[in-house]
Formats: C-alpha cells, structure tokens, sequence
C-alpha cells in the first residue's frame, strides 16, 4: 500500500507522488491479481489507479495489452465493493477507444444502470455511453429515456451529459429525446436544469429560430438554476451578435433584468456579455459597469477580480465610462491581492487625467518587483497606450520603464517594454536621445538574441541622424566583441549604417570593419566584407542601395526565380526585376501594442498571399507565359451582401496584362450555374483577350472564373479605366434536397456593379528606411514638379489619407502622421511601378482655406512620373 509521508517530505517536494516511477510493463504484471479469487478489493483499487495514472500520463497502451488488462478487470464485477465498482467504471470509460471488444460489459452496465444501487447508476449511464457505438444505442434508447427524467438527480445528470456527448457521434437518435430533456428542464433540481438546457439548445443549435423559441419560453418561465441562467445569457448574446439585433431587442432587456438577479455569478454573466457587445454604447453600458462597481468593494477577492478585470476590457473603449469608478479603483491599489492592485492600476491609468500619471507611476512601482511578468507585461501595455493619449508625459513613462527593464523578468515582459520604448521614441522625436540611451544601457547585458538584434537595427536607423552619432559606436562594437553570432552581425550592419551616413565617422567604421573582417563566424565575416567594399567608394547612391535600404523583394519568390534561373542556362545576367516584390512591407513599428504576454517568437515564413495567387495563376495554363505576378488588389465586392449571387473580384496586375479573377458564389439552393464566366466591358482602350470560365457552381460552393486583359501598349499613361461587367452562366433547376440537376438548362445573366481600375493598381508599396538616401539614389534626372488644390478636403490628416489610398504607395519615415496644431506637412510615399521602376513622391501639404499640395515626383522612368502626375490631376 501507498506508505505515509510526513509533513516534512510534503515540503521538500520529495516523494509527494507515489507513482512517480511507475513501469508500465510491471503494472500490468501486477493486474494479474484480479483473476485470484476472493478478491481483495484494496489492492485492486491501488492497481486500477496505477493504471488510470499510467494512461493519464500518455503511456501508450498496445492494443492486445489493454485487451488483456480489459478482460482481467471485467471480473472485478463479482465484487460488491462500492468503491472498486466505480472505479472500474472510470477504467472502462479511459479504456475504450484502446481495447477491443469492449462491447462485452454492456450487459453488466445495463444492469447496474437500471438496478436499485443509486450510487452505480450514474456512473454505470456515462460508461456504457462512452463504448457504446451509433448501432448499439438503440437497444439503450429506453433506458436512456428513462434516466433523463429520473428522481434521482445524479442518475439525471449523467444521462443527460452522456446525451449530450452522443449528439455528436448519433444526432438523429437524441433528437428523439427532447420531450424528456423538457421535462428535465424544469426539474428542481440546479444542475440537472443546467445539463437539460444544455442538451436542448445543442440539439437546436442549428435552427435560429427553434433557439429562439426556446429563449422566449425559459425567459419568461423563469429558471432556478444559476447555471442555466448564465448558459441562457450566452445563448442570448450569440443570437444578438449573430442577428445584429439592436438595443432594443427583447433578448437585449433579458440579459439587463439579470443584472437584478440574486445570484452574483448570473449578475456577473449578464453584466459582462453586455460589455463585449459590439457597439455598445456608453448609456447601455452604464448599469453594467455600476453593478462591476459595487462588485469592487465585495469581500471576495474572485468577484473583485472579475470586476477589475472586466472594467479594464471597458476602459480600452469606453474610458469615459468607466470614469465613475475611479474612486472604487483607487481603493483597490492597496488590495492585498497584488493582482487586482495590478489591474486597478493599469485601468485608472487607461482612465485617468494628466495631472494623475505621476500619482500613479509612484503608485505602481512601489509593488511592481512583487507581482508576476505577465501582470507586468499588462502594466507595460497601460503605460504604451497612456504615451499615445499624453505625449508630454513621456520623460516620467521612459524613466519608469528604464527602472523596469533593469528588473529581473522574462523574454516577454523585457520584449514589451523594449516596444514600448521604441514606440514613444517614434512618436515623440525629442524623447529620442534619452530612449536610446536607455536601449544602449539595456544591450550591455541582454541575454535575449532577438531583442538586441531589434535594439542594433533601431540603432542603425536612428542613431546616424542624432546630433551626436558617435557616442552610440562604443555600444555597437562592444557587441561585436562580446556577443553571439546574430548579434555580432546585426552590429556590424548598423554600423554600416553609421559610414554611411556621417563623412567625419567614415574612418573610424572603416577601421572597426576591417577588425570585423577576422571574425570567427563567416556571415559576419561577409557582411563585413562588404559594406568595406561599399563605404570604400564613397558614393551615394551606392550607400542607399546597399546599405540604407536593401531588397525589398519576396524571399520565397526569390528563391524560385534563382532556381528556375539555374534550371534554364541562358546567357543573359540574372534580372532582379523578374522577382516578385515583398507584399506585406516591413511595415515600421506600430505603436498599438499587440497583446505580448500571448504572442510567441516568430513562426518560419510561410507563403504570403501573392505567393499563393502566384502558384495558382501559374496552374492555369493560358496564364503561363505572362511572367511574375506584380501585385494582387484587396477583393473587392460587385454585388449587394444578401443577393442570390455573391461575387468579389481580385485584380492580378502582370507586366503588360491584367487577370481579374471573380470568386462566385451561388446562394439559391435549387440551382445549379454552369459555364460561369463575366464579360467585362471597358471605357478605355483595354483589351479583353480571353474569358476563361468556372465549369460548375453548386449552391453554397464558391468556384472562380477568371477574364485575362492587355494592357494598352501605345499609351503608357492609359492606367485607370472603368470596365462594366455582366455575368453569364448555364441554369439549371436542381432539387435543394438531393442536389441533383435537371438535363435541360437555360442561359442567364446577371449584371454586376462597374469595377474600376486605377493608378494604384500599378503600383505595389516598398518601404524605404531612409527615404532621403533613396531620393538621392534615385536622382533628379526624371524628375517632375506640379502644384494642386484639393479643395474638398478640410484637415491635413484627410489629404494625407486619401493620397496615400489614391497613390497606393508605401508612406516613410513616419510621414503618414502629421503632428497636432500644424498648418504645414511634407509627406514622403515609395513605390515599385508594373515593371520594376522605382517611384518616390515628395508631396509638401499647406493648410490655409482648403489644402494646397506641392507634388514632386521622381522615377528610373519618366512615363511613370507623367503617370502618376496625370493621374493626381
């Protein structure tokens, strides 16, 4: 038997798991013993726990072993022992998806299940519906039946969650049982009211209305099961969500009564299903949030939580809702609970004016060491989100979080902060200096590989362009000294980025590379190899392409082209303009902070979404001799929401073509479309040159079509046109039950709304880091300047917006923010144009009556500067 541990084990940790060792081929050894006659119930019991613990852990059991096992606890059966039945039962339930033939102690169960001990009942029901299979259960049905509006509530229970469990391997058998989960519905007994709603609503989850019925009967019945109540709200709220069902719904004013019910769980359910309604407004919310904060002075610490916690989710929307409650919040800092106090204060944060920030900063970091990293990383969150509501309080939020990232903590918490860091210091420009600073400490005795690549790779792009360089240099070499491979290389690039940049700097980096190029590691080596090369020449645009902004070219696209580039042996030199470019740029940092605490470290790269429609042109065979895929539009619909047909297209813009690829979609049940193809007409002179048709749409299956369309040669600036499209297609009746097509049909059409191709549609973004060494490698040679009034438009931010959506291109440097209180802007865009020609637009933006704009453009093309200029016009 299991021997006894004294006090003093228990706290070493030592031996407070008896099974710890176990083997499983002595286990077995051992469940011999249940053959031996009489039988000796307490060993039995100690075997059978080994064995459920064993298959618990994931030991894997073979399947003549666990039939072996099966058949020897089958005569445990002729024990009267209360205990060891039950435990049996729990065996057989973990047993029968991996033993054979377990069919053979339905019998024994059913008598259990139907004899006079209550105790084996409910434990007999839920083990004979875990091995019975769909041809079984109806020979079980009645029995079934009967359990689930049995007197006794725990026989009642397991019948109705075994129900519950068979609903999936056999619906149409438990559907009959819903008279009985009706009259166990309004049992008195709390959970058996529970599990009965739940069966029901399961069975009819399906059918809105048959739901919505049932909420309209137990809403004004009434329930007495706190249980239920809560189930009943979410049931609610889903068909709230799902029918967009406004305020004034019936199933809106249910889920408010229950914020008067006199359970505080149901109060709770109710009152946090009306905070996560999407758009809620602040008076709807108002009872809600005042029942959280009367739950905030409660005794108990779980409701308080909950309370906190919940009140925080509101404050992200609605902080001028939650405003009422501060003084409750205030309380709470001092809760004993140091979660709590965390989520108090994270929320009064998201709440509080600007003169309360540095109360509160006092506040928290006088317990900020004793809480958890992940509360901390909730705190880290609160202060990024506070730095974007109040910028001028970013000298108190930088020291608090450079005290924070001195602290002990994990890789996320030390990642958040250091986002957070690096989001203050691009929102704000003169809390550079000092965030950097910060960083620079924090990179001395950094463990984590990622964060001082990300920190190196900041460096190199801020740190050049701060009044004083060269104190960064020091901090930058000594990772090369010190640290591991990746880091030693992002080192080596920043300061790449630092020659380049400053003339004065140049002999000095020159020197550290050259100790750079004796590295042990060879990628260091290389890249130390060649910025030498490359800050040797001395010449500016060689720096701008190489060193300030590289490729910006799709890395499995690039991959491809190489190989096919070595498959094929041409004389011609590999040509970078026939790889597709990086669709998703590495946008700049964003200053919304994702949610760290659950993000983890980056997945390998899997196939962006131009990669995909890439692959999937390329199948097409009429399709294969158009080139590289240059850009993929954003789907755009051409039919209402709620018509018989629904139909997105996706622009695919080629070097000299154009494939619109129509994603249909049938709706109509007794239909089934055929040769379904859209005829597009166009205003300019576009040529549709091949319709290639979707064979077969049955209802509720989308299918594609596609129409392949030429480019105007003669005239390069012809980018924007308007094409009207109509969509043609074979009918045929077919009965919505089986799905089977009549043989005759008839031809139909269907005309959809224009689709407009424009200049953006030519144009793919690319960020470029430095957009003023891009603008020098670029030149002046086609460069192009013209003056014009927008005069609709009222606020920079507006102009900033609708030129960026217009042009389609990529902003830099930031420039897509205009700072508050200014009358003028200068906004910098990049792009690729169809063809692989770099494209920069300057536009100088000044507010007076409406908005003046100063466009310059510059291109390794001229057509494209006169299109783009032509196009703004």
């Amino acid at each position: 038997m299991i021997k006894k541990f004294d006090k003093k084990d228990e706290e070493s940790g030592s031996g407070s798991n008896p099974f710890q060792h176990l083997e499983k081929s002595a286990v077995l050894q051992e469940a011999r013993i249940f053959n031996e006659t009489p039988i000796n119930p307490r060993r039995c019991l100690h075997i059978l726990t080994k064995i459920i613990y064993l298959l618990n852990q994931g030991e894997h059991f073979g399947t003549t072993e666990a039939t072996e096992a099966f058949f020897a606890m089958t005569r445990l059966f002729q024990s009267n022992d209360q205990t060891l039945r039950r435990m049996c039962y729990l065996t057989i339930k973990e047993m029968a998806n991996i033993s054979e033939d377990v069919i053979i102690v339905t019998s024994s169960l059913t008598k259990d299940m139907t004899g006079k001990e209550d105790v084996y009942r409910g434990p007999a029901i839920r083990a004979l519906c875990r091995i019975t299979d769909t041809t079984m259960l109806q020979a079980i049905e009645r029995y079934m039946k009967q359990a689930i509006v049995d007197k006794v509530p725990s026989v009642s229970s397991s019948a109705l969650v075994s129900s519950l469990h068979m609903v999936k391997m056999s619906y149409d058998v438990v559907k009959r049982w819903v008279n009985e989960a009706q009259e166990a519905a309004s049992s008195d007994n709390i959970m058996v009211q529970y599990h009965a709603l739940g069966l029901l609503y399961h069975l009819r989850k399906n059918d809105r209305l048959a739901v919505t019925k049932m909420l309209n009967k137990f809403t004004k019945s009434g329930l007495k099961s706190p249980f239920a109540y809560c189930m009943l709200i979410r049931i609610a709220s889903k068909l709230l969500d799902e029918t967009d069902g406004g305020h004034d719904s019936p199933l809106f004013d249910f889920i408010e009564s229950c914020l008067r019910n006199k359970n505080e769980m149901v109060v709770y359910e109710a009152a946090s299903a009306i905070v996560h309604m999407p758009n809620c407004t602040a008076r709807e919310l108002a009872p809600a949030v005042s029942v959280l904060q009367l739950f905030c002075s409660s005794p108990k610490a779980a409701l308080r939580y909950a309370a906190v916690r919940t009140l925080n989710k509101v404050a992200m929307k609605h902080p001028s809702a939650v405003t009422a409650c501060n003084l409750d919040l205030e309380n709470l800092i001092t809760d004993s609970n140091r979660s709590i106090a965390t989520l108090a204060i994270t929320t009064l944060l998201k709440t509080g004016s600007e003169s309360s920030v540095d109360r509160l900063m006092k506040q928290i970091s006088s317990f900020v060491s004793e809480i958890s990293d992940e509360f901390k990383v909730v705190v880290v969150q609160a202060i990024s989100a506070l730095c974007q509501k109040y910028p001028r309080k970013h000298s108190v939020m930088m020291n608090f979080l450079s005290n924070m990232l001195r602290d002990d903590g994990g890789f996320d918490y030390k990642r958040a902060i250091v986002d957070c860091i690096i989001s203050i210091i691009e929102e704000n420009p003169e809390s550079k200096e000092t965030g950097l600073a910060h960083l620079c400490e924090f990179i001395e005795d950094c463990e984590h590989t990622v964060l001082a690549t990300k920190i190196l790779h900041l460096l190199g792009k801020e740190g050049p362009r701060t009044p004083q360089p060269s104190k960064y240099i020091r901090f930058i070499f000594n990772r090369v000294v010190l640290e591991s491979e990746a880091v030693r290389a992002a080192a080596v690039s920043a300061l790449a980025k630092f020659g380049a940049q400053n003339d004065d700097l140049l002999p000095s980096v020159l020197v550290l590379m050259q100790r750079c190029m004796m590295d042990s590691d060879d990628e260091v080596r290389d890249r130390a190899t060649f910025y030498m090369n490359v800050l040797q020449q001395k010449q500016k645009a060689l720096n701008a392409a190489y060193i300030f902004n590289g490729l910006s070219v799709s890395i499995p696209g690039l991959e491809k082209s190489l190989h096919q580039y070595t498959l094929e042996p041409s004389e011609k030199p590999f040509d970078m303009k026939s790889v597709p470019l990086a669709t998703t740029p590495i946008t700049e940092q964003k200053t919304e902070m994702a949610p760290v605490a659950t993000s983890k470290l980056p997945e390998k790269l899997g196939p962006s979404r131009q990669d995909i429609y890439q692959e999937q042109l390329a199948a097409i065979p009429e399709f294969q001799s158009l080139g590289p895929l240059f850009k993929s539009s954003e789907a755009v619909q051409l039919t209402e929401a709620e018509t018989e047909y629904v139909v997105r297209c996706i622009k695919h813009t080629f070097a000299r073509h154009m494939v619109f690829q129509f994603d249909c979609t049938n709706t109509l049940n007794d239909q089934l479309l055929q040769k379904v193809m859209v005829q597009m007409e166009p205003s300019e002179a576009y040529e549709v040159v091949n319709y290639i048709p979707a064979l077969s749409l049955p209802y509720s299956q989308p299918g594609s079509c596609y129409t392949l369309v030429r480019l105007p040669d003669d005239d390069p600036t012809a980018v924007s046109c308007t094409f009207s499209c109509t969509m043609k297609y074979l009918v045929k009746d077919c009965d919505p039950n089986t799905g089977e097509p009549d043989d005759d049909g008839y031809d139909d059409e269907y005309v959809l709304e224009d689709l407009e191709v424009t200049v953006a549609d030519h144009i793919q973004k690319v960020l470029k880091p430095n957009f003023g060494a891009a603008w020098e490698e670029v030149g002046d040679e086609n460069e192009k300047e013209e003056t014009f009034a927008l005069a609709s438009v009222r606020t920079l931010d507006e102009a900033v917006g609708n030129i960026i959506s217009f042009l389609g291109m990529q902003p830099c440097e930031r420039s897509d923010k205009v700072p508050e209180n200014k009358n003028s802007h200068v906004l910098f865009l990049a792009g690729v144009f169809r063809g692989g020609h770099d494209v920069l637009v300057r536009a100088r933006l000044a507010l007076a009556d409406g908005v003046t704009m100063q466009v310059t453009v510059r291109s390794s093309e001229e057509t494209v500067v006169d299109v783009i200029l032509a196009s703004v016009g």
